[in-house]
């Protein structure tokens, strides 16, 4: 494990996905009726609740809107949930304020460029293993695993176990 990212981790007090790229494997998938639909993967969700478990809360911020998921962040327990916005980075000020957290206090994962202002001003700025390579190039650390194929897990996991956090969340299923 990374002792630079383990360090950037232990204070982490609010952890911020983005959705399509890293909650999804970024596909879209549209209907003929217009509606569209979204997979997720039940490791990263797992991950996500574990780590509301251990103390930290969560966001969502997302480009797109939709109510797939509305309805993933409720059914997860997110904290804060927000859809159709494109500058992140006003949302992320919107949540530190409404928190009083601070942005070293803050983890990301994201997979592209929207995503790039808030990773490079947290204190843990990550990147899923197949985000864009700029974005990967510029990144705290990047997961082993692909967005929507247990990244987020990953970076729940990073996060519990800089926190001392992993081993009890893990405990309570032997």
């Amino acid at each position: 494990m990374d002792l630079q990212l383990l360090q950037r981790a232990r204070d982490i007090r609010l952890a911020v996905f983005d959705v399509d790229g890293v909650l999804t494997d970024g596909r879209l998938y549209f209907l003929t009726d217009g509606s569209e639909f979204k997979t997720f993967n039940t490791l990263d969700g797992h991950g996500i609740k574990m780590l509301i478990a251990s103390g930290v809360q969560t966001a969502i911020i997302s480009g797109r809107s939709t109510p797939v998921v509305e309805r993933r962040a409720r059914n997860l327990g997110v904290h804060h949930l927000y859809q159709g916005r494109e500058d992140k980075l006003v949302v992320l000020d919107q949540i530190l304020s409404e928190t009083g957290f601070a942005r070293e206090q803050v983890a990301y994962l994201g997979d592209d460029l929207p995503d790039l202002p808030v990773m490079r001003r947290v204190g843990l700025g990550m990147a899923v293993a197949n985000a864009a390579p700029f974005v990967r190039s510029h990144a705290h650390g990047v997961t082993q695993a692909r967005g929507g194929e247990g990244a987020a897990r990953e970076f729940c996991e990073l996060i519990m176990q800089a926190q001392g956090t992993l081993e009890a969340a893990l405990a309570a299923y032997l």
